[in-house]
Protein backbone atom coordinates (compact mmCIF):
# COMPACT_ATOMS: atom_id res chain seq x y z
CA UNK A 1 0.00 0.00 0.00
CA UNK A 2 1.07 3.42 -0.99
CA UNK A 3 1.19 5.76 1.75
CA UNK A 4 1.57 9.80 1.80
CA UNK A 5 2.92 11.85 4.11
CA UNK A 6 3.31 15.05 4.74
CA UNK A 7 6.96 17.39 4.90
CA UNK A 8 6.75 17.23 8.49
CA UNK A 9 7.15 12.98 8.08
CA UNK A 10 3.28 12.64 9.24
CA UNK A 11 1.58 10.23 7.63
CA UNK A 12 -1.38 10.90 5.96
CA UNK A 13 -2.76 7.96 4.66
CA UNK A 14 -2.83 5.70 1.76
CA UNK A 15 -3.00 6.62 -1.73
CA UNK A 16 -5.61 4.84 -3.48
CA UNK A 17 -6.53 4.06 -7.38
CA UNK A 18 -2.98 4.94 -8.65
CA UNK A 19 -0.34 3.67 -10.81
CA UNK A 20 3.33 3.47 -9.38
CA UNK A 21 6.91 2.70 -11.33
CA UNK A 22 9.99 2.91 -8.66
CA UNK A 23 13.22 2.45 -10.88
CA UNK A 24 15.34 2.05 -7.55
CA UNK A 25 18.82 2.07 -9.41
CA UNK A 26 18.96 3.46 -12.72
CA UNK A 27 17.06 6.02 -13.36
CA UNK A 28 16.79 6.20 -9.75
CA UNK A 29 13.24 7.96 -9.57
CA UNK A 30 9.57 7.08 -9.30
CA UNK A 31 6.57 8.46 -11.06
CA UNK A 32 2.98 8.38 -9.47
CA UNK A 33 -0.04 8.35 -11.86
CA UNK A 34 -3.37 9.70 -10.38
CA UNK A 35 -6.73 10.44 -11.84
CA UNK A 36 -7.13 14.01 -11.44
CA UNK A 37 -10.66 12.91 -9.88
CA UNK A 38 -8.52 11.71 -7.19
CA UNK A 39 -5.90 14.41 -6.57
CA UNK A 40 -5.45 15.99 -3.41
CA UNK A 41 -3.87 18.98 -2.20
CA UNK A 42 -1.49 17.40 0.17
CA UNK A 43 -0.38 15.31 -3.24
CA UNK A 44 1.91 18.25 -3.71
CA UNK A 45 5.83 19.22 -3.78
CA UNK A 46 7.91 18.19 -0.70
CA UNK A 47 5.48 15.16 0.28
CA UNK A 48 6.59 11.68 0.14
CA UNK A 49 5.13 8.77 -1.26
CA UNK A 50 6.24 5.20 0.25
CA UNK A 51 5.52 1.59 1.04
CA UNK A 52 6.06 0.82 4.78
CA UNK A 53 9.27 -1.70 5.08
CA UNK A 54 10.79 -1.22 1.21
CA UNK A 55 12.59 1.24 -0.54
CA UNK A 56 9.84 2.21 -2.89
CA UNK A 57 9.69 6.01 -2.28
CA UNK A 58 10.39 9.08 -2.29
CA UNK A 59 9.68 12.66 -2.20
CA UNK A 60 7.76 14.68 -4.80
CA UNK A 61 10.21 16.92 -6.52
CA UNK A 62 7.93 17.51 -9.81
CA UNK A 63 4.32 17.60 -10.56
CA UNK A 64 3.24 17.11 -14.01
CA UNK A 65 -0.80 17.48 -14.53
CA UNK A 66 -2.48 16.42 -17.86
CA UNK A 67 -5.86 17.39 -19.00
CA UNK A 68 -6.20 15.93 -22.13
CA UNK A 69 -5.16 12.35 -20.37
CA UNK A 70 -7.08 13.02 -17.26
CA UNK A 71 -4.42 12.45 -14.63
CA UNK A 72 -1.84 14.30 -12.51
CA UNK A 73 1.81 12.64 -12.75
CA UNK A 74 4.15 13.32 -9.56
CA UNK A 75 8.02 12.20 -10.10
CA UNK A 76 10.58 12.33 -7.68
CA UNK A 77 14.49 10.82 -7.07
CA UNK A 78 14.57 7.28 -5.86
CA UNK A 79 15.85 6.89 -1.84
CA UNK A 80 19.34 5.95 -3.71
CA UNK A 81 18.70 8.47 -6.25
CA UNK A 82 19.11 11.43 -3.52
CA UNK A 83 22.20 9.11 -2.32
CA UNK A 84 23.77 9.60 -5.78
CA UNK A 85 22.73 13.24 -5.25
CA UNK A 86 25.43 14.06 -2.27
CA UNK A 87 29.33 14.17 -3.53
CA UNK A 88 32.08 12.70 -1.13
CA UNK A 89 34.72 15.70 -1.01
CA UNK A 90 38.53 15.28 0.45
CA UNK A 91 39.08 17.21 3.84
CA UNK A 92 40.77 20.84 3.06
CA UNK A 93 44.13 19.88 2.79
CA UNK A 94 43.52 16.57 1.66
CA UNK A 95 43.93 14.79 -1.70
CA UNK A 96 40.93 11.84 -0.74
CA UNK A 97 38.77 11.54 2.32
CA UNK A 98 39.79 8.27 4.14
CA UNK A 99 37.98 6.78 6.70
CA UNK A 100 38.20 4.20 9.53
CA UNK A 101 36.39 2.29 11.65
CA UNK A 102 32.69 0.09 11.87
CA UNK A 103 31.18 0.26 8.94
CA UNK A 104 27.79 1.43 10.57
CA UNK A 105 29.64 4.05 12.46
CA UNK A 106 31.44 4.79 8.95
CA UNK A 107 27.77 5.44 7.18
CA UNK A 108 26.33 7.19 9.84
CA UNK A 109 29.00 10.05 9.71
CA UNK A 110 28.61 10.19 5.99
CA UNK A 111 25.08 10.11 5.60
CA UNK A 112 22.91 11.57 8.57
CA UNK A 113 24.13 15.14 8.57
CA UNK A 114 23.32 15.55 4.84
CA UNK A 115 19.74 14.61 5.32
CA UNK A 116 18.15 16.53 8.28
CA UNK A 117 17.11 13.33 10.39
CA UNK A 118 15.16 12.12 7.26
CA UNK A 119 17.83 9.35 7.09
CA UNK A 120 19.18 7.07 9.89
CA UNK A 121 21.70 4.30 10.01
CA UNK A 122 21.36 1.73 12.00
CA UNK A 123 23.20 1.61 15.33
CA UNK A 124 23.88 -2.24 14.84
CA UNK A 125 27.66 -3.38 15.60
CA UNK A 126 28.14 -5.57 12.24
CA UNK A 127 31.62 -6.44 13.35
CA UNK A 128 33.13 -5.23 10.38
CA UNK A 129 35.57 -2.67 10.17
CA UNK A 130 37.57 -0.32 7.58
CA UNK A 131 40.73 0.14 7.93
CA UNK A 132 42.21 3.91 5.99
CA UNK A 133 39.42 3.45 3.43
CA UNK A 134 40.32 5.98 0.74
CA UNK A 135 37.07 7.07 -1.48
CA UNK A 136 37.44 8.30 -4.88
CA UNK A 137 37.94 11.91 -5.13
CA UNK A 138 34.25 13.46 -5.63
CA UNK A 139 32.59 10.46 -5.78
CA UNK A 140 28.80 10.47 -5.58
CA UNK A 141 27.77 9.32 -1.77
CA UNK A 142 25.87 6.22 -3.29
CA UNK A 143 28.96 5.34 -5.51
CA UNK A 144 31.50 5.98 -2.13
CA UNK A 145 29.43 3.88 0.09
CA UNK A 146 28.44 0.62 -2.68
CA UNK A 147 32.10 0.75 -3.29
CA UNK A 148 33.33 0.13 0.43
CA UNK A 149 30.90 -2.05 1.27
CA UNK A 150 31.61 -4.43 -1.50
CA UNK A 151 34.65 -4.43 -0.48
CA UNK A 152 34.07 -5.99 3.14
CA UNK A 153 30.89 -7.97 1.16
CA UNK A 154 28.44 -6.12 2.59
CA UNK A 155 25.80 -4.28 0.45
CA UNK A 156 23.15 -1.50 1.27
CA UNK A 157 19.61 -1.93 2.32
CA UNK A 158 17.03 0.64 2.55
CA UNK A 159 13.96 0.19 4.08
CA UNK A 160 11.29 3.38 5.40
CA UNK A 161 9.73 3.06 8.63
CA UNK A 162 7.63 4.32 10.84
CA UNK A 163 6.96 4.31 14.62
CA UNK A 164 3.47 4.70 16.30
CA UNK A 165 2.53 8.08 16.62
CA UNK A 166 6.24 8.98 15.11
CA UNK A 167 7.69 10.83 12.00
CA UNK A 168 8.54 8.28 9.17
CA UNK A 169 12.42 7.94 8.44
CA UNK A 170 14.33 5.80 5.82
CA UNK A 171 16.34 3.34 7.74
CA UNK A 172 19.75 2.04 6.30
CA UNK A 173 21.97 -0.58 6.85
CA UNK A 174 25.16 -2.29 5.52
CA UNK A 175 23.84 -6.22 4.79
CA UNK A 176 26.19 -9.32 3.98
CA UNK A 177 25.85 -9.84 0.02
CA UNK A 178 23.56 -13.23 -0.38
CA UNK A 179 25.40 -15.45 -3.27
CA UNK A 180 22.51 -17.46 -4.60
CA UNK A 181 23.75 -18.78 -7.86
CA UNK A 182 25.37 -21.88 -5.50
CA UNK A 183 21.68 -22.89 -4.72
CA UNK A 184 20.49 -23.23 -8.56
CA UNK A 185 20.98 -25.75 -10.93
CA UNK A 186 19.41 -24.33 -13.91
CA UNK A 187 17.67 -27.29 -16.64
CA UNK A 188 14.70 -27.12 -19.10
CA UNK A 189 12.83 -28.63 -15.88
CA UNK A 190 13.52 -25.96 -13.16
CA UNK A 191 10.70 -23.82 -15.28
CA UNK A 192 13.35 -20.49 -14.90
CA UNK A 193 13.99 -18.33 -18.19
CA UNK A 194 17.70 -17.97 -18.27
CA UNK A 195 20.22 -16.72 -20.90
CA UNK A 196 23.96 -17.48 -20.46
CA UNK A 197 26.70 -16.66 -23.58
CA UNK A 198 29.92 -17.22 -22.71
CA UNK A 199 31.83 -15.40 -25.63
CA UNK A 200 35.81 -15.94 -25.92
CA UNK A 201 36.66 -15.36 -29.41
CA UNK A 202 36.52 -11.38 -28.89
CA UNK A 203 39.19 -8.68 -29.68
CA UNK A 204 42.15 -9.27 -27.26
CA UNK A 205 45.00 -6.50 -28.60
CA UNK A 206 43.41 -3.53 -29.87
CA UNK A 207 45.96 -1.52 -31.86
CA UNK A 208 45.35 2.33 -30.97
CA UNK A 209 46.48 4.77 -33.92
CA UNK A 210 45.95 8.44 -32.64
CA UNK A 211 47.03 11.60 -34.56
CA UNK A 212 50.03 12.25 -36.41
CA UNK A 213 51.05 11.12 -39.53
CA UNK A 214 53.27 7.73 -40.65
CA UNK A 215 56.27 7.35 -37.94
CA UNK A 216 55.05 9.80 -36.08
CA UNK A 217 51.56 9.04 -36.19
CA UNK A 218 50.52 7.59 -31.78
CA UNK A 219 50.06 3.82 -31.56
CA UNK A 220 48.75 2.25 -28.23
CA UNK A 221 48.53 -1.02 -27.77
CA UNK A 222 46.02 -2.40 -25.38
CA UNK A 223 45.83 -5.83 -24.36
CA UNK A 224 42.91 -8.16 -22.83
CA UNK A 225 44.45 -10.08 -19.97
CA UNK A 226 43.71 -13.21 -18.11
CA UNK A 227 41.49 -12.18 -15.59
CA UNK A 228 39.57 -10.08 -18.05
CA UNK A 229 41.17 -6.66 -17.08
CA UNK A 230 42.78 -4.58 -20.00
CA UNK A 231 46.49 -3.96 -19.55
CA UNK A 232 49.69 -3.01 -21.45
CA UNK A 233 51.00 -6.13 -21.54
CA UNK A 234 50.47 -8.93 -23.64
CA UNK A 235 48.66 -12.07 -22.42
CA UNK A 236 47.07 -13.98 -25.66
CA UNK A 237 49.69 -14.61 -28.58
CA UNK A 238 49.76 -16.60 -31.50
CA UNK A 239 46.45 -18.67 -32.64
CA UNK A 240 44.82 -17.12 -29.23
CA UNK A 241 45.41 -13.83 -30.05
CA UNK A 242 42.58 -11.80 -32.11
CA UNK A 243 43.73 -8.38 -33.03
CA UNK A 244 41.83 -5.10 -34.54
CA UNK A 245 42.72 -1.76 -35.35
CA UNK A 246 40.92 1.40 -33.91
CA UNK A 247 41.42 4.89 -35.49
CA UNK A 248 40.60 7.66 -33.74
CA UNK A 249 42.63 10.86 -34.48
CA UNK A 250 39.48 13.13 -32.60
CA UNK A 251 40.43 12.76 -29.16
CA UNK A 252 43.24 14.55 -27.60
CA UNK A 253 46.00 12.02 -26.76
CA UNK A 254 45.18 12.67 -22.50
CA UNK A 255 42.03 11.15 -23.47
CA UNK A 256 43.30 8.60 -26.23
CA UNK A 257 43.68 5.77 -23.31
CA UNK A 258 40.41 6.11 -22.21
CA UNK A 259 38.20 6.10 -25.35
CA UNK A 260 40.66 3.00 -26.55
CA UNK A 261 39.56 1.05 -22.89
CA UNK A 262 35.96 1.94 -23.76
CA UNK A 263 36.22 0.36 -27.73
CA UNK A 264 38.50 -2.47 -26.53
CA UNK A 265 35.35 -3.35 -23.94
CA UNK A 266 32.79 -3.11 -26.46
CA UNK A 267 34.99 -5.68 -29.00
CA UNK A 268 36.41 -8.34 -26.56
CA UNK A 269 35.02 -11.61 -25.27
CA UNK A 270 32.47 -11.21 -22.44
CA UNK A 271 30.09 -13.49 -20.26
CA UNK A 272 26.35 -12.33 -20.30
CA UNK A 273 23.63 -14.29 -17.87
CA UNK A 274 20.30 -13.33 -17.90
CA UNK A 275 17.92 -14.65 -15.81
CA UNK A 276 13.66 -14.09 -14.83
CA UNK A 277 15.10 -13.64 -11.07
CA UNK A 278 10.98 -12.81 -10.17
CA UNK A 279 10.35 -16.60 -10.25
CA UNK A 280 13.19 -17.04 -7.67
CA UNK A 281 10.68 -16.82 -5.41
CA UNK A 282 13.14 -15.34 -3.42
CA UNK A 283 14.13 -11.63 -1.45
CA UNK A 284 17.11 -10.71 -3.46
CA UNK A 285 18.21 -7.19 -3.22
CA UNK A 286 20.18 -4.87 -4.86
CA UNK A 287 23.63 -6.61 -5.06
CA UNK A 288 23.24 -9.73 -3.71
CA UNK A 289 24.30 -12.40 -6.26
CA UNK A 290 22.10 -14.43 -8.50
CA UNK A 291 23.00 -17.36 -11.25
CA UNK A 292 23.39 -21.21 -11.65
CA UNK A 293 25.20 -23.82 -13.40
CA UNK A 294 23.11 -25.28 -16.32
CA UNK A 295 22.70 -28.95 -16.04
CA UNK A 296 23.08 -29.53 -19.84
CA UNK A 297 26.04 -27.58 -20.51
CA UNK A 298 27.73 -27.67 -17.56
CA UNK A 299 28.31 -23.67 -17.88
CA UNK A 300 28.34 -21.77 -14.70
CA UNK A 301 27.15 -18.02 -14.38
CA UNK A 302 26.97 -15.73 -11.93
CA UNK A 303 26.04 -11.66 -11.66
CA UNK A 304 24.68 -9.36 -9.21
CA UNK A 305 21.61 -7.44 -9.34
CA UNK A 306 22.36 -4.23 -10.07
CA UNK A 307 18.37 -2.87 -10.75
CA UNK A 308 14.68 -3.17 -9.49
CA UNK A 309 12.19 -1.55 -11.31
CA UNK A 310 8.93 -2.21 -8.71
CA UNK A 311 5.25 -1.55 -10.47
CA UNK A 312 1.88 -1.09 -9.05
CA UNK A 313 -0.72 -1.03 -12.23
CA UNK A 314 -4.70 -1.48 -11.74
CA UNK A 315 -3.36 -2.64 -7.95
CA UNK A 316 -1.31 -5.62 -9.41
CA UNK A 317 2.13 -5.51 -8.77
CA UNK A 318 5.27 -6.42 -10.33
CA UNK A 319 9.30 -6.68 -10.05
CA UNK A 320 11.63 -6.20 -13.02
CA UNK A 321 14.98 -7.71 -12.00
CA UNK A 322 18.24 -6.32 -13.84
CA UNK A 323 21.91 -8.00 -14.04
CA UNK A 324 25.24 -6.15 -13.66
CA UNK A 325 25.85 -6.25 -17.71
CA UNK A 326 22.50 -6.58 -19.10
CA UNK A 327 20.89 -3.46 -21.12
CA UNK A 328 17.46 -1.70 -20.54
CA UNK A 329 15.39 -3.10 -18.32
Amino acid sequence: MVILANSDLQELGAVKNANLTVDLNRNRNFSLQIARSYWRPELTFSSLIYIPGTEYGGIIGEVLTDTTLDYVELKGLSWRGRLAKKIIEPPAGSDYKVVSGELHTVMKSLIEPEFDGLFVVSQEDTGITVENYQFDRYCTLLDGLNKMLKSKWHRLQLSFRREQNEPGYLYIEAVPITDFSNRIELSRDCKLNYTMDDKRDGVNHLIVTGKGELQDRNILHLYVQENGAIGTEQYYTGLQEIAEVYENTSTETDELMSAAEDQLRSLMGKKTFKMDVAKLGMDVGIGDIVGGRDYLTGMYMAKPVENIVYEITNDVESKTYKLEGEGEV
